[in-house]
């Protein structure tokens, strides 16, 4: 029992301290933990845009249209030829989480990006030089996924190498703090997009529907059960056709990579929290977002098809919320609020978001009770 927590005074004796120096050092030892979290980085300027994406595909070159097109959304959020002096949205919102976060615990919180900086690499290094002895890590992508999560453990291996502990928590899908937070930000919207609806209709109106998003990933990166798998009990084989809810069955969670799973589970978590606000499970849909522009195929269905298909079910407006996103990026303030926006527009659907989680006091809490109780990997 921490007696602390207790309003009790310290014994040295009890507590293994001979003398105060002791204490003092035992102190000095504690300060050397710290946590580290995790996330995937932007680039500061357009100019970097190339550079970055190099990043991003592990040095596959990507086509000049691309570079040209992601410069271009970029821009219609911001960003210029000379940094922001706020820095970029994602990083601001990050390095703000991490802020909070080590005023909330007390404990020095560090942010390593995968690809731009700060690098992770960069950040293990100044991790170093501090005299960091353990660290606990975060990764802020709460679903896990092999192209989020575990590239990220990769790098800080890496990056590492054996100069202190760490135990790495790999995935946080289900904390009820994270659905707590999500579903506060999404209940005012609902329920004013909800009562406006119904009052321009004098009196009952079709429901808006929520529709909840996470970031696509290449379809190569998802492993469904083998043939084996499949004979042992999984009950899923190669190949097999997606289910009528439209999300591909990959198997249980621990078989493959979870994340499209763990996905939709957050997604229903959230609209169970809302139940309250006479949230049914007929109300919100789910749909994989940002695919990307060039290569292989990615995992759907995605929003432009869903959107179409809400319009061509008779529905008028749609609420989105992303749940695979912490805070504000490119992926949000131009796909969601500006492309997404013309294309439900064009099919006669008027579209809401829910605000970003950003500073959150509740994600803050989210952050440091998984932190605190969850298990490493």
């Amino acid at each position: 029992m921490d007696s602390h927590k207790e309003g009790k005074k310290l014994n040295p004796v009890k507590e293994g301290f001979t003398h105060i120096g002791e204490r003092r050092g035992s102190i000095e030892k504690l300060m050397k933990e710290a946590i580290l979290l995790l996330a995937h980085g932007t680039p500061d300027v357009l100019g970097e845009m190339a550079e970055y994406l190099s990043k991003v595909t592990a040095g596959r070159p990507m086509p000049s249209a691309v570079i040209e097109e992601l410069q271009h959304r970029y821009a219609e959020i911001g960003l210029r030829n000379d940094p922001l002096p706020e820095g970029p949205p994602l990083t601001r919102w990050t390095l703000r989480q991490a802020e909070l976060l080590a005023a909330q615990t007390g404990r020095p919180v560090y942010v390593g990006m995968r690809n731009w900086h700060p690098f992770i690499a960069d950040t293990v290094a100044r991790m170093k030089a501090d005299g960091i002895t353990h660290a606990r890590v975060l990764c802020l992508a709460p679903q896990n996924s092999r192209t989020s999560t575990g590239l990220y453990r990769r790098a800080l291996d890496a990056a590492v190498d054996g100069a202190f502990t760490y135990d790495f928590i790999a995935g946080w899908a289900d904390e009820p703090l994270l659905i707590q937070a999500f579903a506060e930000k999404l209940g005012p919207v609902w329920t004013a997009v909800t009562a406006e609806r119904s009052r321009l209709a004098g009196g009952y109106t079709k429901t808006v529907p929520i529709l909840f998003t996470a970031h696509s990933v290449p379809c190569r990166t998802i492993r469904p059960a083998t043939a084996q798998q499949a004979a042992e009990g999984s009950g899923v084989a190669p190949g097999a056709p997606a289910p009528a809810d439209g999300l591909q069955n990959y198997g249980a969670s621990d078989q493959g990579d979870p994340y499209p799973i763990e996905c939709k589970q957050t997604a229903a978590a959230v609209a169970a929290a809302l139940a309250p606000l006479d949230v049914q499970e007929s109300d919100w849909f789910f749909a994989f977002q940002s695919q990307g522009i060039a290569g292989a195929p990615w995992l759907g269905p995605t929003v432009q098809d869903t959107l179409k298909a809400l319009g061509d079910s008779g529905y008028e407006g749609v609420i989105i919320q992303p749940i695979g996103f912490l805070c504000d990026h490119v992926e949000i303030l131009y796909d969601i609020d500006l492309d997404f926006k013309k294309i439900a527009a064009e099919n006669g659907l008027g579209l809401w978001r829910a605000e970003s989680l950003n500073d959150s006091p509740t994600l803050i809490n989210a952050l440091e009770h998984v932190l605190t109780s969850s298990s490493p990997e």
